[in-house]
């Protein structure tokens, strides 16, 4: 199997509706965040919030959870703009993740965790995951660790990363902070694509 390299748990991603929707302009109202000329509304982006607050409220730690994520809404979009970022610079060097990859991966997933009960459970408390997000946050990490497998090495599959990010031309709503193309994060996030290692065998839940 692959090795994983673990990314920012912070933020999950992502409904399998789409994200985005054509535009011509720069951040407008009802734009969240415009990559690579294609807009993120903020009814997307607030449908991911909901999302997850409602899979917290469902919860018996819910008011811990709640607390636990007051930028929540900064977090998503930071995650849905890294995601279109991945998605270019892994367009560029040829890797993909087919759906059958996705399912083993979960089916992993499921069966260290036990129950999908507990699976859900760890994922939201992790990486405030709500159930309907777990396939796309799946694709996310699996994509991730294909292109920094095919690249060999960190620092270069980090700088393709960035460059694919500086070819999108993000722009934010000042709402939600400032993009860094160089770091690939949204400004208070600061959130670290790389924070540690792990193995396939030993997916962590939320990952």
């Amino acid at each position: 199997m692959h090795r994983r390299t673990a990314l920012s748990v912070s933020a999950a991603l992502l409904a399998a509706a789409p994200l985005l929707s054509a535009c011509s302009g720069g951040p407008r109202p009802g734009t969240a965040a415009v990559v690579g000329g294609e807009r993120i509304t903020t009814s997307a982006l607030q449908a991911q919030v909901k999302d997850v607050r409602a899979a917290q409220n469902r919860s018996e730690d819910a008011a811990e959870l709640i607390q636990a994520t007051p930028g929540l809404d900064r977090t998503k979009l930071n995650r849905m703009i890294q995601t279109a970022v991945l998605e270019r610079a892994a367009k560029t060097a040829g890797v993909d993740v087919s759906t059958k990859e996705v399912e083993d991966f979960r089916k992993a997933q499921l069966q260290q965790a036990g129950s999908p009960a507990a699976l859900e459970a760890a994922a939201l408390k992790q990486a405030n995951l709500a159930p309907g997000q777990m396939d796309a946050n799946t694709r996310f990490n699996l994509l991730r660790d294909k292109l920094f497998e095919h690249y060999g090495s960190q620092d270069k599959a980090l700088a393709e990363l960035s460059a694919a990010a500086k070819t999108l031309h993000v722009e934010v709503n000042p709402r939600y902070g400032t993009w860094d193309a160089q770091q690939i994060v949204l400004g208070e996030s600061q959130t670290p694509w790389i924070s540690q290692v792990t193995r396939p065998e030993q997916p962590p839940a939320g990952a």
